[in-house]
């Protein structure tokens, strides 16, 4: 046999002798194959594969750069991809379908987090597959323009540099501060995107303020306000004294009361603070408990369990505010919690959640005693104008002064506090704007139940089907000036007969509403006054249409026909319900379509000790910084660019040395992406290492290496050809290859982008790189006939391994893949796309599966080899162990020069060399 001529052909060399005559033999090569590149650079123009590149992209006709350099890799692909179109769905033809996904649209005062990092590295995995596939594929970015976010941003700006309010510049010059800003900062977040990869069709990229989205949320707020969804209602919202606005669910952090109080908001300790009121007639006190006590100033009742029997006699009974005549009852009520405190609880109706209920099923009277800004309003003297929190120590003492304050009793509890101003939260009793959820909230629930809507994973269901069912409505109007300004108008009407004289309209012009509220009264036009609403929409009500505001609705388009309703919507889990929920309601609503037909909801990124990402723990880190890299003074820098305290930062600081003493690597765009994906295990959160993108960035290096090897091997005149004669290791690599584009498939299919990434890592890792292209290196060096023959077959299989799994991998890792492929030969270079983007995604029809039983018992020889050489501490010299096997009726002694002699024993079973060769040598 062929094998047995080349091992005794001659005495065996040693392992110095062999490896001289390698380097010796690769420099010539490398040197050749640089005198030929050169040469063929003068002679002869660009080949038509690489007709379409740009001069900016890096020279693919060059050699390979001695190891990779994700600044090198990465600095021109995206640009020419953008110019070439490939990201736009017209790009084409895509025979297989529609691909459509929105961007869960940032907030144009933001800058990218390793969180939002994760949604884009999917959604761009996902999309990046699908276009792949073959199929039309749109994801379409947009930019939310964050009502609260930014104009706190631009007020802060405004009074920084010219000491101004936006109240000293007016509502109109204060809008146009804030374009101004947006248009000279607001694209950093698209900037982020484009370095991540992101295939956005930027064409397409749309503004919520921009005039067809705010056409769309003005012509939404109408048709729901005609048809009595949206209304308006007096009721308690979450209010904010630094915003003067109402702010969403969202936007309230609840914060231990210890917290809050080291933050000098507070001014007290978690405390209840227990007190008496009298009964009227005056036989008798009740002792009730609070944990707000400047809110007693507004109390208009107690409140008992039904059941208590503590307190059955007081049925009927009232008590007397201690400050003032009123007279309050004592109802009861199951909501009262008989353990807390005394059993006894005091109900104020207009700043509390619960009391408010209580008040509405007892028809007690709303007393609002704070005013916006957080000082006393209807309350008796001294109290009145006092700051809430003066107050607080105010009341205490005049409760002591008067003998009825009993005592204070530890409390843990947590309070209500602004993300965006850090102020406390107050239930506040204003006029507001609703939409009432009830039956889009039972529809959104129904196309759950069956099926229409499918959410990934499931465990959400539970979170979704409590949420819908259980659903309150919804408070859409802020105390804003940035935003799209509700389109309705207060109506007074100049006529003596008029009975009321005020009502609301909406119109999408004031000569609109002016017909609308004539045709109301029964009036003339010209006696209609009309004075619009000075609130803004909150910002999640565009948001909720944004799936099709895109797309020109109300007005028909092509581009609403083809790509209205969406194929999927991928997101944190965390805005199940504040986004998620109200696009399916909308969408119902307003299109009578959902607006995608999967949910894929994936986990929160931590940091590597399980913590949430927050600035105030010194543990956000910008995308960005892992792609570039950036010193730990570089974090110290950032940190004192933030608004955090000074404690804050010096704590901040103490975590970032802990988790970074040394900075933050360069990794490079492709292995965050591929790091990011492969954390991504469905219902569980994500503790990121920055070392293990790290890891990653070193096997884009093995990819490097191992694609450079194998332009060596191929050589300058490589043909791609389908051959049929592959040995026993050709066979086994290309059923490993099979193998991996089913998992890859199934993977995505199934969104579990481990399975993808683990089958693509093990792949080029360990059997490719560390098995394949180990076992024919000997192979590719033989200089007889018969050896060429294997080595062009084996030059045909490695070239097979390589397209393809560029292929396989180009989703994940966009940039090192396109920069390699690009200097891969084409098996058909007339109709051969020009980008990896754009080539198919690799099917198991293409790569036969082939025989793994042989190649399986070679590779258990080698494990069982390597487990025997640890377990008893074999050398070179010292090996003292046997091996056999049934079909070979043979022991096999290993001895100092056992190599040759397994080889040979083998050789009867199949032909293999190289994934012994190395060790052999070392045993």
């Amino acid at each position: 046999m062929i094998l047995f001529d080349l091992l005794f052909s001659g005495p065996p060399k040693t392992e110095a002798q062999l490896k001289k005559e390698a380097k010796k033999r690769e420099k010539m090569e490398k040197f050749q194959q640089k005198k030929e590149m050169e040469e063929k650079k003068k002679m002869q123009p660009q080949t038509e594969s690489f007709m379409c590149l740009p001069s900016c992209v890096s020279d693919v006709l060059s050699p390979l750069p001695d190891s990779y350099s994700p600044q090198f890799v990465e600095a021109s692909w995206y640009s020419w991809w953008e110019k070439q179109g490939f990201f736009k769905p017209e790009y084409g033809p895509n025979p297989c379908g529609v691909f459509m996904m929105c961007i869960p649209p940032p907030n144009v005062t933001g800058s990218l987090q390793l969180g939002h990092a994760l949604t884009n590295a999917i959604q761009d995995c996902l999309t990046r597959w699908h276009r792949m596939r073959g199929e039309t594929t749109l994801w379409n970015p947009g930019c939310d323009h964050a009502g609260i976010a930014t104009q706190v941003v631009v007020e802060k700006k405004l009074m920084k540099e010219r000491k101004m309010s936006r109240h000293d510049l007016g509502r109109e010059n204060f809008i146009q501060e804030v374009w101004k800003w947006k248009n000279e900062k607001g694209d950093r977040i698209y900037h982020q995107l484009k370095k991540l990869g992101s295939s956005l069709d930027w064409d397409r990229a749309c503004f919520t303020m921009d005039d067809k989205l705010s056409f769309a949320v003005q012509e939404a707020f109408i048709r729901m306000h005609e048809e009595g969804v949206i209304y308006r209602s007096k009721r308690l919202v979450n209010w904010s004294c630094t915003l003067n606005s109402a702010i969403s669910d969202i936007e309230v952090r609840s914060y231990p009361l210890m917290f809050i109080s080291l933050m000098s908001q507070c001014h007290s300790l978690p405390y209840t603070d227990i007190f008496k009121i009298k009964c009227c007639p005056a036989d008798e006190e009740v002792v009730v408990a609070t944990t707000r006590i400047e809110t007693m100033l507004g109390d208009t009742a107690v409140a008992v369990h039904p059941n208590d029997s503590r307190y059955q006699h007081l049925k009927g009974k009232m008590v007397v505010h201690p400050f003032c005549d009123r007279k309050m009852p004592i109802v009861f009520d199951d909501f009262v919690d008989m353990s807390f405190g005394t059993g006894a609880v005091k109900i104020t109706p207009a700043h509390d959640h619960n009391d408010y209920e209580v008040g509405e099923r007892h028809k007690l009277p709303f007393i609002n005693i704070l005013d916006e800004n957080g000082l006393l309003i209807n309350v008796p003297p001294p109290f009145l104008g006092m700051k809430r929190f003066e107050a607080r120590k105010a009341v205490l003492q005049a409760l002591k002064d008067l003998g009825q304050f009993k005592e204070v009793k530890d409390n843990p509890m947590v309070v209500p506090v602004c993300s965006r101003s850090k102020d406390i939260v107050e239930p506040l009793l204003k006029p507001q704007w609703y939409v009432d959820c009830r039956e889009m909230g039972k529809q959104a629930a129904d196309v759950v139940r069956n099926g229409e809507l499918k959410i990934i994973p499931d465990h959400h269901l539970k979170t979704w089907f409590n949420w819908m069912d259980n659903i309150r409505d919804w408070c859409i109007s802020r105390q804003l000036w940035w935003g799209h300004r509700i389109p309705a108008y207060f109506v007074t009407v100049n006529d003596p007969s008029d009975v009321d004289g005020h009502y609301w309209v909406s119109g999408r012009s004031q000569e609109e509403a002016r017909e609308k509220a004539a045709k109301r009264f029964n009036v003339t036009a010209d006696k209609i006054y009309l004075r619009q609403d000075e609130d803004v929409l909150d910002t999640w009500f565009s948001s909720g249409i944004f799936p099709f505001s895109i797309f020109g609705w109300p007005n028909e388009s092509e581009d609403l026909r083809v790509f209205y309703p969406g194929t999927l919507l991928e997101t944190g889990h965390d805005i199940l319900f504040f986004w998620v929920a109200r696009m399916v309601m909308m969408g119902l609503k307003l299109t009578g379509n959902l607006p995608f037909k999967e949910v894929y909801l994936h986990a929160v990124v931590r940091d590597a000790h399980g913590r949430k990402m927050s600035k105030s723990l010194g543990n956000v880190i910008d995308p960005l910084d892992v792609i570039t890299g950036i010193s730990l003074e570089g974090l110290y820098a950032l940190l004192m660019e933030s608004n955090l305290d000074p404690l804050e930062i010096e704590k901040a600081k103490q975590g970032q040395k802990s988790d970074y003493p040394s900075g933050i690597p360069e990794c490079g765009t492709d292995a965050l992406r591929f790091a990011l994906c492969a954390y991504t295990s469905q219902g569980r959160d994500i503790n990121l290492d920055v070392n293990r993108i790290l890891g990653y960035r070193h096997f884009c290096n093995k990819l490097w290496n191992a694609v450079k090897f194998a332009m060596r091997t191929l050589g300058e005149g490589f043909v791609p050809w389908l051959c049929g004669s592959e040995s026993v290791s050709d066979r086994w690599i290309l059923s490993r290859l099979s193998a991996a584009v089913a998992l890859c498939d199934s993977g995505f299919q199934a969104y579990d982008f481990p399975t993808v990434t683990t089958a693509i890592y093990n792949f080029w890792l360990y059997e490719l790189c560390d098995v394949y292209l180990e076992s024919v290196k000997p192979v590719l060096s033989r200089t007889d006939s018969e050896g060429q023959k294997q080595a062009d077959i084996c030059r045909q299989t490695l070239y097979t391994c390589l397209e393809v799994g560029l292929r396989l991998l180009s989703p994940l890792m966009p940039f090192v893949t396109e920069e390699l492929f690009q200097r891969l030969p084409r098996r058909h270079a007339q109709d051969s796309p020009p980008s990896i983007c754009v080539t198919p995604y690799p099917e198991t029809s293409e790569v036969s599966s082939g025989q793994r039983s042989r190649m399986e018992f070679v590779m258990s020889v080698v494990r069982t080899i390597r487990s025997l050489r640890a377990d008893y501490n074999l050398t070179k010299t010292r090996a003292d162990c046997e091996t056999s096997h049934s079909t070979l009726h043979t022991h096999l002694k290993l001895t100092r020069f056992s190599r040759d002699a397994l080889i040979q024993g083998l050789g009867q079973y199949l032909y293999l060399y190289g994934p012994f060769q190395t060790e052999w040598e070392s045993v």
